[in-house]
Parts: C-alpha cells; sequence; structure tokens
C-alpha cells in the first residue's frame, strides 16, 4: 500500500509538471495559432473564389445570390474572405476585421434557408457536403468571438498558480 502511494505521487508531480508547462504554452501561443490558422482559412477560401471552377463553393455561391449577378459578386466575396484572412494573418485592423468577418457569417448560412435541398439529406440531422460546409462555419464564428475578445488586450491566462509540484 504504502509503495503505491509513492508511485502515484510520482506520477501526480511528473503529469501534474508537464500539465502546467502544456497549459502555459497553450495559454502564450494558443491564441496567436488561431488567429493566424483562421487567416489562413479565410485568405484560402476567399483566393480560390477568384477563379473560375477552383473553388468547392463557388456553385453554391452561385445558386444562393441568385439575385445578384454571381460574375460580380464572386470577386467581392473572393476580396472579402482575403482581406479577412489577411487581417488576421497579419494582427492589423483586427477591429475591422472581426466585424467583417461577422458581417460575412449570415450570408454563409443562407444556403440552409434558400437551398435546403443541397444542404439537407435528412432535415434537420442529416447534412450533405454541401451543408457539412456550411455547419463548419460555427467553429469559424466561435473562433472570431475569442480572437474578437482579445482587441481591447484581453488574454488567455493559465492558472499557474493553483497547480502543485
Amino acid at each position: 500500500m504504502n509503495k503505491e502511494s509513492i508511485e502515484e505521487k510520482i506520477v501526480e508531480k511528473f503529469f501534474s509538471g508537464l500539465d502546467k508547462k502544456l497549459t502555459d504554452w497553450m495559454a502564450n501561443y494558443g491564441l496567436l495559432i488561431l488567429r493566424i490558422s483562421l487567416g489562413i482559412v479565410f485568405f484560402w477560401f476567399g483566393i480560390l473564389k477568384f477563379f473560375k471552377g477552383l473553388s468547392p463553393a463557388e456553385d453554391l455561391v452561385r445558386n444562393t445570390v441568385y439575385f445578384v449577378n454571381p460574375d460580380l459578386f464572386l470577386p467581392v466575396l473572393a476580396a472579402w474572405e482575403s482581406i479577412i484572412g489577411i487581417g488576421l494573418i497579419t494582427g492589423k485592423f483586427l477591429r475591422v476585421t472581426i466585424l467583417l468577418l461577422f458581417l460575412q457569417m449570415p450570408g454563409t448560412a443562407l444556403p440552409l434557408l434558400v437551398l435546403p435541398e443541397k444542404v439537407w439529406t435528412v432535415f434537420p440531422y442529416g447534412l450533405t457536403l454541401e451543408g457539412q460546409y456550411i455547419v463548419k462555419n460555427l467553429v469559424l464564428i466561435g473562433a472570431g468571438l475569442v480572437i474578437g475578445a482579445t482587441v481591447r488586450g484581453g488574454k488567455i491566462l493559465s492558472d499557474s498558480k493553483n497547480y502543485t509540484n
């Protein structure tokens, strides 16, 4: 019994120290990685829309915004998404970048209402590939909220004082 107690203490001490280091690292670099990776996604998806037939979302966009000439709308959307990407990657003009992101997000959900046959296999839980493409935007919205919370200097802090070594 006593030997087990010593082993438990050693394991607890080792994992607690490792956990503290990993948690501190994630707190120090997580927002930067989140911001840059979200920026890469927006920039990449935006750039693809500049080239006819290259973006897998092109047909979805064309069919959703049928009330606007898609040949005019797609380059505007491409530029919009690319600007969001550049803003996130560089960390410059984050307030404007986050505003652009959140102004763009409702449009990405429009196919759920306008093209239900393209996004649902079984409403309300069976999604097509296009539907999954749209619903994944919930993650982008969540990431935008976290990044937006930092524009006035907010940070993620690990609770190091509660760790025991």
